[in-house]
């Protein structure tokens, strides 16, 4: 990962790099950047606000008043070190503004660069233990260089309605050079041996945590791609911090769901619950339940669920196989959220479905049997060719054939009309194909069952054709009165004329 990051050093910054605002802090003057100083940063309204906690004095030494070269860590006794480390992190406190193409400050800004890939190293090879002042400088460096506003997303400049986002092209951070190289020093601080939770978790407190989870809604996916990384690697060491984490996650996922519907970052926040639900203890807590019942299923109500559905499906799956009892409730869920128009997120839920009968047991499928294949026989049905193609393929899978099998007397009752409907009417062939071979794979399984279910399909048909007509005479017997209380009105007319 280093050796990618020394060879990306210089990268040409693309054409949607050039709308980034300048929102950094105010510090000693210079061109195109901010000091070490810097504390304060304005937010926009729409993502909340990130101030950073106000560093304080850096006491070993005097205050850099510009980015200036320092000699290697290797260049110096091991007794200096320390000391140089702390100017190092004073160095990388500057920050540069990567719109200004006026101001350019490429030489400052490459020393930056190479001061963080020595910052990086020096952390990741454990030559020498960093002190706790040190510890906490870096934090304090680290939080004035990723702690910043966001730039509005392109619907909230213009007031348009929010496009696609599988369509959008992603925002690209400009300061990506040196903003990658921060969150690599973070990553390598975070899971280094030499680090002590102990003394670590003062600096990276839920304060901390928060922020970064603000950071999730970046539009950059490289930037949440680290955010992602680090976080789940701070689950991980920081026990004391598990409970806050998934309740703060939580929060973010309510006012995704129930307020905006807008948030770049749900898939991988989705992605580290996945691996969390992974080791979740059994028996399952309480909690956990309410975490799939309150946020995990209500996650399918939202409009661009095509952007995290496999994350999604995955931890619903999760559940399931930990606790198999959960089964019912999970597909109870997926029929009150099930789209009735959208035919794309219906594939979705279709699939996602299949991935769940998979784990379910005899006895939670009999629970729940009979709305589920109300719902799919709608889908068998359906005009979009892909919505009833996807529904028929459920007969592919041989744990699903055999549940069907078990529960046959139930289950073709329901759907037999619509095996039906799709052999006299549906205009695709590959879906009246398909529906075919399961009319004769129901007729093998149960000759006796399925005449049953034909013979009161036609009975139905024909009582329906019976109403149909009884209903078409009476309006015509209607009509018929009406045209003779017209004629006689008219009669009446000319005689009394």
């Amino acid at each position: 990962m280093l050796r990618k990051i020394m060879k990306g050093g210089h990268r040409k910054p693309s054409k949607s790099e050039a709308n980034e605002p300048s929102s950094y802090g105010i510090g000693p003057p210079g061109p195109g950047r901010s000091g070490p100083g810097s504390n304060v940063v304005v937010s926009h309204a729409s993502r909340g606000a990130l101030v950073n906690s106000s560093p304080s004095p850096v006491t070993a030494t005097p205050p850099l008043s510009s980015v200036e070269p320092l000699p290697l860590f290797r260049d110096v006794p091991v007794s200096e070190r320390q000391t140089l480390f702390l100017r190092k992190l004073q160095n990388c406190c500057f920050l540069f503004d990567f719109t200004d193409t006026v101001k350019n400050n490429a030489r400052e800004k490459e020393i930056k660069r190479q001061t963080l890939l020595e910052l990086v190293d020096f952390i990741q090879s454990g030559s020498s233990k960093i002190s706790e002042s040190c510890q906490e400088e870096m934090i304090k460096m680290i939080s004035l260089n990723i702690f910043r506003c966001l730039p509005p997303a392109s619907h909230e400049n213009t007031g348009q309605e929010p496009a696609d986002p599988e369509e959008e092209e992603p925002y690209l951070e400009p300061s990506w050079p040196h903003l990658q190289l921060v969150y690599e020093l973070l990553l390598r601080y975070v899971v280094s041996t030499d680090t002590d939770t102990k003394v670590a978790k003062r600096y990276i407190d839920h304060s901390f945590v928060l922020k970064l989870l603000d950071l999730f809604d970046s539009e950059d996916p490289r930037e949440r791609e680290y955010l992602k990384t680090i976080l789940h690697r701070i689950y991980g060491k920081f026990m004391v911090h598990r409970p806050f984490i998934r309740k703060a996650i939580n929060n973010i996922f309510y006012r995704f769901v129930y307020e905006t519907e807008r948030h770049s970052g749900i898939g991988e926040l989705l992605e580290i619950l996945g691996s969390i639900i992974n080791g979740f203890a059994l028996p399952m807590k309480e909690e956990h339940k309410l975490f799939l019942i309150r946020v995990l299923i209500p996650l399918h109500k939202p409009k661009p669920i095509v952007v995290y559905h496999q994350q999604l499906s995955y931890c619903i799956v999760q559940f399931v196989e930990k606790d198999y009892k959960l089964a019912d409730t999970v597909i109870r869920g997926l029929l009150k959220y099930w789209p009735v128009t959208n035919c794309a997120k219906e594939n979705l839920f279709l699939g996602e479905l299949e991935e769940v009968l998979e784990a379910i047991q005899p006895v939670e499928f009999q629970r729940c049997m009979v709305p589920l294949f109300q719902q799919i026989g709608r889908c068998l049905t359906s005009s979009h060719f892909q919505v009833a193609e996807r529904a028929l393929f459920l007969w592919n899978n041989e744990h699903i054939v055999g549940l069907i099998a078990q529960n046959r007397s139930v289950i073709l009752p329901i759907i037999y009309p619509a095996l039906e409907k799709n052999i006299q009417s549906h205009w695709n062939q590959a879906v009246h194909g398909l529906t075919t071979n399961i009319k004769k794979m129901f007729m093998e399984m149960d000759p006796e069952l399925f005449e049953e279910c034909q013979r009161q399909y036609e009975e139905k048909q024909a009582k329906s054709k019976q109403v149909e007509e009884q209903r078409q005479y009476t309006w015509k017997r209607l009509a018929e009165a009406a045209a003779d209380r017209d004629r006689a009105g008219e009669e009446d007319h000319m005689i009394t004329s």
